[in-house]
């Protein structure tokens, strides 16, 4: 037996250790990314955000935004320090009202450093004061805000919120927000949810917006500029705002003429989908030279290009359908994008049938028989495209190919009782492909296994005895191509961006 002698200062040494908290050991830095293998730096561990406060004051001339964004959240481990993604220039923040230390890492890391630990379960508010230009502003060699020649917009995925305000930016970490923007008068400020109150004073006007339902990152929209507001309500009862900007040229007839009909798309595709899950619908069309649309949650964002053609309803319906396939139920993972795009799709294939210009069977017939073999097309699987091919237009078509063998293998009253049940199931909330297999399998009371691998999961087209199976293409023949063809192809690249 050997007897170990200690010094009176390791002594006082040891007895402090013994005061300190088992936990304390444990603390550690939240991870610089939530886990999403697609998108590694994306999100931040250690923490759950329920609410953004963003107090902000924008000049479109320079397109100079600042202000204050306070973020109320639990943490979910002992935090020594933990990030936030971020691109602007950071001035001072507060942790808990206390100043805490911070850096910058990586492309879009705002690291922060609290005075003093957190524990795990604690509750946190964060306060971030900045400021910057986010049109100057790059990460991964990019710029996903949308400078116009009156203001500014932010409407990206799978990305977008970097350029305006500091987030836990990952779908898993939904939250409300109060969004409060001031602009010189003359400019209006759209964004989500309801608008509570305006207020001028001193030739600024102040916007303050709510969203009260759950919302991920990139649903979070900014759009200053100089617009034509509308104000109405869908049959349903939702009020309905929608803004055109006022240097639309000869498209904005078009643009109207599509979006005035946002309140009875709404309520027809809760026909489907089941009740509207918000209080506010809406759409906006700011002067964008970009191609795509994006599901914003209740509020879509259109460029000017989805109506250089005439209207196009297709696109419509196509982000409204997101409001429960994206928005209501989001992806737990990016791989898990088939639950936004495939479903988005078929409504408008529905929508097709709705209109009397093609059934959804006939559509799936068109898309199956058109595509040859060796199509790259085929290539891409759309339960798990790669980061590379997540928009790829497979996701979309492939993706809606997969529900018409569905509903052709389990039958219309089983298919139509999913769509309006799986938002309900995970309402505000996240899930994965394999959870919908799943879903869909409890449902229709049938093992559906190999029919999604075949459709989803194979880097190839699925044969003719699987098509025939889920009696998709059963004529050799190749069908005629639907009216409505030309309008939903119209939509390609609504999310190419």
């Amino acid at each position: 037996m050997h007897r170990r002698i200690m010094a009176p200062g390791a002594l006082a040494a040891a007895s402090l250790m013994l005061a300190i908290p088992a936990s304390a050991a444990s603390v550690s830095p939240g991870a610089p990314g939530i886990g999403d293998p697609y998108y590694p730096a994306y999100g931040n561990g250690g923490y759950d955000v329920s609410h953004y406060d963003l107090r902000l004051k924008y000049q479109p001339a320079t397109d100079e935004l600042e202000g204050t964004a306070t973020l109320l959240a639990k943490t979910t481990q002992d935090l020594s320090r933990f990030n936030l993604d971020f691109l602007l220039d950071v001035s001072e923040v507060r942790v808990n009202g206390a100043k805490a230390s911070f850096a910058t890492s990586g492309e879009h890391e705002l690291e922060i450093t609290p005075n003093k630990a957190l524990a795990k379960g604690s509750t946190v508010t964060v306060i971030v004061r900045y400021r910057g230009v986010p049109s100057t502003k790059e990460a991964y060699g990019f710029n996903a805000w949308l400078r116009t020649s009156d203001g500014g917009v932010a409407a990206g995925e799978p990305e977008g919120a970097w350029w305006w305000f500091p987030s836990n930016d990952h779908p898993l970490d939904k939250a409300t927000y109060d969004v409060s923007v001031q602009v010189p008068n003359g400019t209006q400020f759209i964004s989500n949810g309801t608008l509570q109150s305006t207020s001028s004073r001193a030739g600024w006007t102040r916007y303050n917006w709510r969203s009260n339902k759950p919302q991920a990152t990139y649903l979070a929209t900014f759009a200053a500029g100089r617009f034509d507001v509308t104000t109405g309500t869908s049959e349903s009862g939702i009020p309905v705002i929608n803004a055109y900007s006022k240097d639309l040229g000869d498209r904005a007839g078009a643009a109207r003429a599509s979006i005035e009909r946002t309140g009875e798309i709404a309520d027809w595709l809760s026909e489907y989908f089941g009740p509207y899950p918000y209080n506010a619908l809406g759409g906006y069309v700011p002067n964008t030279n970009t191609g795509y649309a994006l599901e914003t949650q209740t509020r879509p964002f259109y460029s000017p290009s989805n109506f250089a053609n005439g209207s196009n309803t297709s696109v419509v319906v196509h982000e409204l359908a997101h409001q429960w396939w994206g928005d209501l139920v989001s992806v737990k993972k990016w791989k898990d994008i088939w639950i936004n795009e495939g479903f988005a799709r078929y409504a408008q294939w529905l929508w097709s049938e709705h209109e009397g210009e093609g059934t959804a069977q006939e559509i799936a017939d068109y898309v199956y028989a058109s595509r040859a073999a060796d199509d790259a097309f085929w290539s891409v699987e759309p339960g798990d495209p790669g980061p590379e091919n997540q928009f790829h237009i497979a996701v979309y078509d492939r993706g809606a190919l997969a529900l018409q063998a569905l509903r052709n293998e389990i039958g219309d009253d089983a298919f139509f009782a999913i769509l309006k049940g799986w938002p309900q199931k995970y309402a505000y909330g996240n899930a994965s492909v394999a959870d919908f297999v799943r879903y869909a399998e409890e449902v229709s009371g049938k093992p559906l296994a190999t029919l999604f691998d075949a459709w989803l999961f194979q880097p190839s087209k699925p044969g003719a005895p699987a098509a025939r199976s889920a009696s998709i293409a059963k004529s050799a023949a190749t069908p005629v191509q639907p009216k409505s063809w030309k309008k939903i192809a119209a939509t390609n690249d609504v999310h190419e961006h």
